[in-house]
């Protein structure tokens, strides 16, 4: 039988505001436990929760982004469980009426353009921390985290392989940061990700049983998971057995789900609206304040670039899948006047070096302005292709410019006519053989001669240039 999968998943973004969305308390990231937790946080009685108004700028902006609707009004509700690390013994979410509802995003899985669907987005309060290894026999728990300001991005189960869940995730990471709503610090709990796996047979319409896997906190991870999660389903179905829905827990060391716990629906949480927070109406000056300080987005500013710098359509999505790439490109094309030449050595070289070093292109040890350095010297033909590879190699590994180490090493591509014939004719007289065979029809020998000038000349001799007077010698 053949196998289709089905993913949706949920997005915590945490808000990068300086104050929690219910309490004045710090959101900074790292203080000792519980230092940065009020008693509006620890649930003391008497405490009286009060909004955030920018948690709900950063709400409209997000849904503005998604092309989505903005609710107008807002509800808060409670969410109630109960866990060591919820004071109250409840969560201030939202349920009906969430702040954004029905976006779209579209994302770039290998040549392929997808639209998913966004279901919806609710401003929440995030949980504090239980800490499991502090202290011998005992859990802590570190209330720093408790009333921290999020969004909870919530797709359709339209992605049907761990590719499209993972282009979805950084797409949605890089849109986040590009808004200026989150830092995106994924190793600090700012991006988290739950997945939701179900598999079916092919052409089934219903879906199949659903495991949400929790709290996944890099893109490496989703993809491991999911990949491990749908291989044991199908397993599990295959062997005469049944999905039973459940959360569940990714353990990377061992690289593989564990059961967690039943899960629950809505209704298992009792919502109801919070009585102690009136419902937000965002008003037209509110709407139009957040609309104000909207940055250019990705779409817009890849029309752009295909505009003005001439790039590929594939190009310019993938440009700017965030906001410091795209800033890369455009400071580099800016000075060097070569759109098409730089995105071709950013998504090539540039990203297959970073890609090794282990490095995001906010590492990258050669900076915009010396890549525009060589791309400059390979658009005037100082460089060849070849030889800008090595002057790449060069830069990354010390301070310097192209121009410099261009000098230093005499890597300067050779266009003088007369001296390349004077190579290619040195080369003929050596390779009668493969002169004859050329005549006699083999096109391989025109490229046994072509490599031969080339070494002959160190790799400095511009390829173009010895095409065509290769081409005419032999004619």
């Amino acid at each position: 039988m053949t196998w289709e999968t089905v993913i949706g998943l949920e997005i915590h973004v945490q808000l990068n505001t300086k104050s929690k969305i219910f309490s004045g308390a710090s959101t900074a990231f790292g203080a000792s436990p519980n230092a940065h937790a009020c008693v509006v946080d620890c649930a003391m009685p008497g405490a009286l929760p009060v909004l955030n108004k920018e948690v709900v700028n950063k709400g409209i902006k997000l849904g503005l982004a998604l092309g989505s609707t903005i609710n107008r009004k807002n509800v808060f509700d409670r969410k109630n469980y109960f866990y060591p690390d919820l004071p109250k013994g409840y969560q201030i979410s939202q349920m009906d009426y969430p702040i954004v509802e029905h976006g779209q995003l579209e994302i770039v899985v290998g040549d392929e353009v997808k639209t998913i669907n966004v279901t919806r987005a609710h401003m929440e309060e995030d949980a504090g921390k239980s800490v499991h290894d502090a202290f011998e026999h005992y859990t802590g728990i570190d209330l720093n985290r408790a009333g921290t300001p999020l969004l909870e991005i919530v797709s359709e189960p339209e992605m049907r392989s761990a590719a499209d869940a993972v282009a979805y995730a950084k797409t949605m990471h890089g849109l986040v940061t590009w808004l200026d709503i989150c830092d995106g610090n994924m190793a600090e709990g700012s991006f988290r990700m739950d997945a939701n796996v179900s598999v079916r047979p092919k052409g089934q319409a219903e879906f199949g049983t659903r495991c949400e896997i929790k709290n996944l906190n890099s893109f490496r991870f989703l993809e491991q998971a999911i990949h491990y999660e749908v291989a044991r389903q199908i397993e599990l179905i295959e062997d005469g057995g049944r999905v039973i829905q459940q959360t569940r827990l990714f353990d990377p060391d061992k690289g593989e789900t564990r059961a967690m716990r039943s899960k629950e629906d809505a209704h298992d949480y009792r919502y109801f609206p919070d009585p102690d927070l009136l419902p937000v109406i965002i008003t037209d000056e509110m709407f139009a304040s957040a609309k104000a300080t909207m940055p250019e987005l990705p779409a817009e500013m890849a029309a752009r670039f295909i505009r003005d710098y001439g790039v590929s359509d594939y190009d310019a999505r993938l440009l700017t899948a965030s906001r410091i790439q795209a800033t890369y490109f455009e400071t580099a094309t800016q000075l060097c006047g070569q759109g098409k030449l730089v995105a071709n050595w950013m998504h090539g070289e540039l990203a297959a070096t970073l890609n090794k070093d282990g490095l995001e292109i906010a590492d990258s040890p050669i900076e915009a302005e010396r890549l525009a350095g060589l791309v400059a010297r390979i658009a005037d033909n100082t460089l060849s292709n070849k030889l800008a590879k090595q002057v790449f190699e060069a830069m990354w590994a010390s301070d310097l410019t192209a121009d410099v180490i261009i000098e230093r090493d005499g890597l300067k591509q050779m266009t003088d006519t007369g001296a390349i014939e004077k190579i290619i004719d040195e080369v003929l007289t050596l390779n009668q053989k493969s002169v004859d065979e050329f005549k006699a029809g083999k096109d391989k020998a025109f490229n046994a001669l072509v490599g031969q000038v080339m070494k002959a000349s160190r790799g400095k001799a511009n390829p173009q240039q010895v095409q065509e007077l290769l081409k005419a010698k032999l004619a």
